[in-house]
């Protein structure tokens, strides 16, 4: 799917949103986009790392409140107000802090503990692909070698050997593609879904 084509799609399911609304949600994943195509990928692998339309779109209209049309004659339905937090809300947050806190930090420990675990396998992935290629060209250079001073069955087996590799590596490189492309897909919906939820936090108290 090109880029003109995920927006295109993405602007019809957002349809129900409020047209600034929208604008601003197609404007932040055009960047997306144009940021993963300047980083090398193509502009069909750059739409896959942001996600499938039907994803995005959920996500976005699951934070974003849909404005009813008003019937005519009636006022329009305004969006739920802003609400102030209350002195003993505050006074709970505080006194609560040393537990809460304590709490949230594990949790981002966990959370990040498994993000990096994630990645370890992912660069696991890549070295294994990286001794494959190594392997490949340790093998065919060798067995040249081999044919050059006269050991034809040696030589032979040992460029035999290193095709083979090389045909493994092929497809571990795509397996190692599709793992990084998936990591980087779930790490950017994550960190925008973080991102949002303070956003929105931080409005909802204003």
């Amino acid at each position: 799917m090109t880029k003109r084509e995920f927006l295109s799609e993405l602007r019809m399911r957002l349809s129900g949103l409020p047209a600034k609304d929208a604008e601003e949600h197609l404007d932040y994943y055009c960047e997306m986009i144009d940021d993963r195509i300047e980083e090398g990928l193509s502009e069909e692998d750059a739409v896959a790392a942001v996600g499938t339309v039907s994803d995005v779109a959920a996500q976005i209209l699951a934070e974003e409140p849909i404005e009813e049309e008003p019937i005519e004659g009636e006022v329009p339905k305004k969006r739920k107000a802003r609400r102030k937090m209350r002195g003993w809300e505050i006074t709970l947050l505080v006194l609560g802090s040393p537990i809460w806190l304590s709490l949230l930090i594990a949790a981002a420990a966990v959370v990040f503990s498994l993000w990096i675990s994630a990645w370890a396998v992912v660069i696991s992935l890549w070295s294994g692909f990286a001794g494959l290629v190594g392997g490949a060209i340790s093998g065919l250079v060798s067995g040249v070698g081999s044919l050059t001073m006269g050991h034809g069955t040696q030589g032979i087996a040992l460029i035999a050997a290193g095709l083979v590799v090389a045909g493994l590596s092929i497809f571990a490189f795509f397996g190692c593609r599709a793992a990084t492309l998936g990591m980087a897909s779930a790490t950017q919906r994550t960190v925008i879904g973080i991102r949002k939820y303070f956003v929105k936090r931080e409005e909802s108290y204003e």
